[in-house]
């Protein structure tokens, strides 16, 4: 798409938070919605996001802008159904599936993934189940639950920031420490890749499988931005 705009800028919303304008008219999302962010410092930096683009727009370049607008499109309407997919990460939790070899393996992944289910004990009084190997553990019903109420406490737009944290590093329990500050953003990326950089020591480095890690991470490190300037 070509930009037809000269400038973003940010006012008040009537309805609360913050709008971006296009050369004075208030930004919709794709649905036709208003675009209202619920931060200034968001609004601020989501329009930058709109000022940045050059002779033509491209939404891939716009992270902030595009989770927003899940948050309202996709978060809002559909609420429940959208905890209850993120709340499905609950039943295998990747920090709950330990390597069964090599024993080195398995002992790294203790180090960093137990420190992280004990932050959700600790907090939530969420017990967990955990196993060697790829065949499925039952959770506790309670702790899927509770799994659930945590997310079901959080706003639509840290919802939204979740969702890829979560798909990106298959756990729920991870995100939500990172969504409450308990761990930050590089020590949840090691958490989730831990298998990656594993394989990449002993193994070696693969071109393809480097760029699309990158990939990940720069979609990682948009969420986390994203949550930061919620608060």
């Amino acid at each position: 798409m070509k930009r037809f705009y000269r400038a973003a800028t940010i006012a008040p919303a009537e309805a609360g938070g913050f709008a971006i304008h296009l050369d004075g008219k208030p930004l919709v999302t794709p649905g036709r919605t208003p675009l209202n962010l619920p931060t200034r410092a968001l609004a601020l930096a989501a329009a930058q996001e709109w000022n940045d683009q050059g002779d033509d727009i491209d939404p891939r370049s716009m992270p902030l802008t595009g989770l927003a607008n899940a948050a309202i499109d996709r978060v809002a309407p559909e609420r429940d159904r959208f905890i209850d997919g993120l709340a499905l990460f609950g039943e295998s939790d990747l920090l709950c599936y330990r390597a069964e070899t090599p024993d080195a393996l398995a002992a790294e992944q203790a180090a960093l993934w137990n420190p992280i289910l004990d932050w959700s004990e600790r907090s939530h009084g969420h017990r967990f189940e955990i196993t060697r190997g790829i065949r499925h553990v039952a959770q506790p019903t309670e702790t899927l639950a509770g799994l659930r109420n945590v997310l079901a406490s959080l706003d639509d737009y840290r919802l939204a920031a979740l969702h890829p944290l979560v798909t990106i590093g298959g756990s729920l329990v991870t995100a939500l420490a990172l969504a409450a500050g308990a761990i930050d953003g590089d020590s949840g990326w090691t958490a989730v890749t831990i298998d990656e950089a594993w394989q990449e020591r002993h193994w070696g480095s693969d071109d393809e499988a480097s760029a699309a890690l990158a990939l990940k991470r720069a979609e990682w490190d948009s969420a986390l931005r994203f949550l930061a300037l919620l608060d």
